[in-house]
């Protein structure tokens, strides 16, 4: 049985209720694909995204392409959206691949890895370092077409319990953190475990979690995680540039127009830029109404980031093994060398300067 056979087998039963996702809609020239993803209905920035996606598509195809967007539950599951599409019972989703490294360890990189890029840093690697043709390298083992559209910026830290006064404070933690990072801190004795978002507010309120990392301000705030809550750490290791998903079902993708294509193509390009810049506009005004509730926000100490990265560095070296995870992990790498060679000596020593200069944050 071949592999994507294989696929679209072992998902008839957990994907059953999608099997009704109707094939593409085509009258008088118009198409319509159906979108499934991962973010419940007004989610801040990740259901932002795929909201984006859905009128930027219509509007630059003149409602010749259309999206239809659905929620998890209205036809699958938070995290079945990539077999189903992978299985041709949808046209898309909206998710993001790091919530897929079972299928593969590769997909973390199109989300966010533990001292991984920024998101200028992804965006450079993906569209100009060989990622966008490695993501379709990848997809091609599952019947995808590969796509980012959206991007978080810097993840926070997380929202806690109790202060983390040093890495033992994890040992035993019922922490919420998916994709790589979370590995990582299973390697730090943390009991992790990969939650979808319209959950996790009853599993931090019922105590169910210690605590758990989600977004950043804007969409930490609009979760209302501050009404549980009150430890928040600002900084990171595991996500400090979240890319977001848009993957076709490659079938699908092969079968739309070259215009269609590109429309999809360019329309989740434009997200990134749009939807990342709406996030980092709010971010700040955010963080400080979180405050004013009450909100304690702290920093990692340096004992614990150096835990953090010779746990990350351990948990990168265990894939190794695998060809392809090693070819993605040596472009991305390559990539963010050459980027930060130079935006050490510019953007970043600039922002230094400006703050010596003329004080601030």
């Amino acid at each position: 049985m071949d592999r994507r056979s294989f696929l679209r087998a072992s998902t008839v039963g957990a994907g059953a209720a999608a099997s009704t996702l109707a094939a593409p809609v085509y009258a008088q020239g118009k198409r319509t694909l159906t979108m499934v993803t991962s973010w419940p209905r007004g989610f801040a920035v990740l259901d932002d995204a795929a909201s984006y996606l859905e009128k930027f598509v219509s509007e630059m195809s003149d409602g010749n392409l259309t999206i239809d967007k659905k929620a998890p539950g209205e036809l699958v599951g938070a995290l079945e959206v990539f077999d189903a599409v992978s299985s041709g019972q949808a046209d898309m989703y909206h998710s993001a691949d790091y919530y897929f490294i079972g299928q593969h360890p590769g997909y973390a990189y199109f989300t966010a890895v533990p001292f991984g890029g920024t998101a200028q840093e992804v965006s450079n690697w993906y569209y100009h370092g060989g990622g966008e043709e490695l993501h379709d390298e990848l997809g091609q083992i599952f019947n995808l077409k590969g796509l980012l559209a959206g991007n978080s910026g810097s993840q926070s830290g997380g929202w806690f319990s109790k202060e983390i006064k040093s890495a033992d404070d994890f040992n035993g933690l019922k922490f919420r953190m998916p994709g790589l990072g979370g590995k990582v801190l299973g390697k730090l004795g943390a009991s992790v475990q990969n939650i979808p978002g319209g959950e996790l507010y009853q599993a931090l309120s019922s105590g169910a979690l210690d605590g758990l990392e989600w977004v950043g301000p804007m969409a930490d705030e609009r979760a209302g995680f501050q009404e549980v809550a009150k430890i928040y750490y600002t900084a990171g290791f595991h996500e400090p540039g979240s890319a977001l998903a848009s993957s076709v079902n490659l079938d699908v993708w092969n079968d739309l127009t070259p215009q269609h294509q590109h429309i999809l193509r360019y329309a989740s390009m434009a997200v990134t830029q749009y939807q990342l810049a709406e996030t980092l506009a709010n971010n700040g005004a955010a963080l400080a109404r979180l405050q004013s509730q009450g909100v304690k926000t702290l920093q990692f100490s340096d004992d614990v980031w150096d835990a953090f990265g010779a746990a990350s560095k351990e948990v990168m070296d265990e894939n190794m093994g695998d060809e392809l995870f090693a070819k993605i992990r040596t472009s991305f790498e390559e990539s963010l060398a050459n980027s930060a060679s130079w935006i050490n000596k510019s953007d970043g020593y600039y922002v230094q300067q400006r703050v010596r200069v003329l004080g601030g944050e």
